[in-house]
């Protein structure tokens, strides 16, 4: 399947100033996939390194790495593959399981630009934080990635014209004439998500049970990942964060509140929890702000918050949640509704590397998501069906005097009263 991030890596790949890559993302958002795709479509070869568990590779970087040329020998004796300058891309995967191959990317970057490495670490993110752990800072770049888009959903389904209609009725302003049908796949994809395995399993089978186990043993992979960088009683205190997301999402004010998570339970017991849900990549925060105004991080509240599920198919998995009640649009309560696409937006935002905040106004007005424009701050006003009053946005407006704003609902395309109206299924044409 096609993924978005092909193009970011063929142009890290033709730069001339490049420096070894970094993939961090969640577990099975396909990381490992891409890279070696790619490295099979625009290299003569490849030299695939695996590190977790595997003692004799770690050796070769433990014992001290003082000469890249060496290195390169070793690595070539180590896998029986002549590595090359620039027709040769190296693959370094589950790099955190060895601190001294993330520290050897300052020697490639310094002394042997001329070699290609692309790396990935589904636990990378935690693996930094450790105490002793080195990170080459300034000599790595870094590309996030997300499960599948809704974009990249359609491009899997063989609607690549489809997908195409919509960015030109979004830069346009004008109704798309297959609107009925986006908004049916937009449904579908509340519950397949964009968990790779997800999606390959749904578009084999069309069984959303498949689907579901997928998801669920997705869920599994989580927890038991949860004690690997993380005490017995943190591994605990993460798992039972995580397992409240639903509910955060569930009531009217979705702010996350420790108490749902266990009665009494409080923040400086579960920050570090939240934390390592961030930082593995399986959650997102979206942070309020107190004020509309640029540049948002300095109106942030650091104690007030919502947190989603990175990927929404995991989400109505976690919720038990009848598919067909879903994608037929009924017999599915307003609540679970707004969750569902409040979660999915987060990720298309997400993914498309739009920082998540919210604004709140004395408790009396809230907009769903606020984005930093150039000039203004955005307002982005949800809408789970084609309901679009909006008396907080109309407060918004009125205050901050914003460029335009953006409603997302059920409603097709347009651009009225300097609102934008953008259907639920465009959302990743916000950029």
């Amino acid at each position: 399947m096609k993924r978005l991030i092909d193009e970011k890596l063929l142009d890290w790949k033709n730069r001339k100033d490049k420096k070894p890559l970094i993939i961090f993302g969640a577990r099975q958002v396909g990381k490992s996939h891409s890279i070696i795709e790619f490295g099979k479509t625009h290299y003569e070869n490849m030299a695939y390194f695996f590190f977790e568990g595997n003692v004799k590779l770690q050796e070769i970087f433990n014992k001290g790495v003082d000469n890249v040329n060496a290195l390169i020998n070793d690595l070539s004796a180590h896998i029986g593959t002549r590595i090359n300058p620039g027709s040769t891309l190296i693959i370094f995967d589950e790099i955190q399981a060895c601190n001294a191959a993330l520290a050897s990317l300052k020697r490639f970057c310094e002394d042997a630009p001329q070699y290609h490495i692309a790396c990935a670490g589904s636990l990378l993110g935690l693996a930094v934080k450790r105490e002793g752990y080195s990170f080459p800072v300034g000599k790595v770049e870094i590309l996030h990635m997300f499960p599948m888009n809704f974009k990249e959903f359609l491009m899997a389904e063989g609607n690549e014209y489809l997908a195409g209609s919509i960015e030109k009725s979004f830069k346009e302003h004008k109704p798309l004439v297959l609107h009925e049908k986006a908004l049916e796949l937009y449904r579908i994809y509340l519950v397949v998500g964009g968990m790779p395995e997800a999606v390959k399993t749904y578009l084999q089978t069309k069984d959303f049970t498949l689907v579901k186990a997928k998801q669920m043993n997705i869920h599994e992979t989580y927890a038991r990942d949860m004690s690997k960088y993380s005490t017995l009683a943190e591994a605990k205190r993460a798992d039972a964060a995580y397992n409240s997301i639903p509910f955060q999402l569930s009531k009217e004010n979705h702010k996350f509140q420790y108490n749902l998570i266990k009665s009494g339970a409080r923040a400086k017991d579960y920050e570090n929890s939240l934390d390592w849900l961030k930082a593995a990549g399986i959650a997102l925060v979206c942070t309020k702000v107190k004020e509309g105004k640029l540049p948002l991080n300095f109106y942030i509240d650091p104690l007030s918050y919502k947190i989603y599920m990175a990927d929404v198919g995991l989400l109505t998995a976690k919720n038990d949640s009848i598919p067909m009640n879903i994608i037929a649009d009924k017999n599915i309560g307003d609540e679970a509704k707004g969750a569902l696409t409040e979660n999915y937006i987060a990720q298309q935002l997400a993914a498309n590397g739009i920082p998540l905040y919210y604004w709140e106004s004395g408790g009396t007005a809230e907009v769903d998501f606020v984005w930093q424009g150039k000039e203004t701050v955005l307002p982005i006003e949800v809408k789970s069906a084609d309901n679009v009053k909006a008396k907080s946005l109309v407060q918004f407006v009125k205050k901050y005097g914003p460029q335009y704003s953006i409603r997302i609902s059920t409603k097709n395309f347009g651009f009225e009263n300097n609102v934008k109206a953008v259907p639920l299924y465009a959302v990743w044409c916000i950029n």
